[in-house]
Formats: structure tokens, sequence, C-alpha cells
């Protein structure tokens, strides 16, 4: 399991890897923070671009907050990285 810390701007324009941003990787998502959408948006999203099931991510802090961390089973940090992060 490896753990990933999320800074996340909610309704953005489109979902899409910003930068890192204060030693977080920063997410723009398109849902609002409101009624977990954009924690439901940020793991569906993380989801997709990592290759994994919905399932095998969680939030582990930061609910209801920008800041976030995620755990992922499944995958390597450097795997991780590779694939969020590449060249």
């Amino acid at each position: 399991m490896a753990l990933l810390s999320l800074y996340i701007q909610p309704k953005a324009s489109r979902n899409e890897i910003v930068r890192l941003h204060d030693g977080a990787l920063k997410i723009a998502i398109c849902a609002p923070p409101v009624d977990g959408k954009a924690n439901a948006a940020v793991t569906a999203f993380l989801a997709a671009t990592l290759g994994v099931p919905a399932k095998d991510i969680a939030i582990t802090r930061g609910h209801n907050n920008r800041r976030k961390q995620f755990a992922v089973r499944g995958l390597s940090a450097e795997a991780i990285r590779q694939k969020l992060m590449p060249g």
C-alpha cells in the first residue's frame, strides 16, 4: 500500500493533474465540494489514471479539507509516481 498526499481544487473546468503544490500533488476536479462529490470524483480520477479499481483507493485523512491523503493498494509508490508524473 502506498500513500499519496494531494491538494484538491474542486469546481475546476476539467479533471487534471496540475503540479506539485506545497509538498502535495495538486489535482483539479470538476465536482463541487458538496456531499462528498469531490472526494468521489478524486477517487474515480485516481482509479482511472492509475489503472486500479476504485475499491483499492481510500481517503485516509482530510475528508473535509483540500489537503487529503489517499491510500492506494496494489501499486508501489514508485509505480504511482511514474503514472501520475511521467517524465
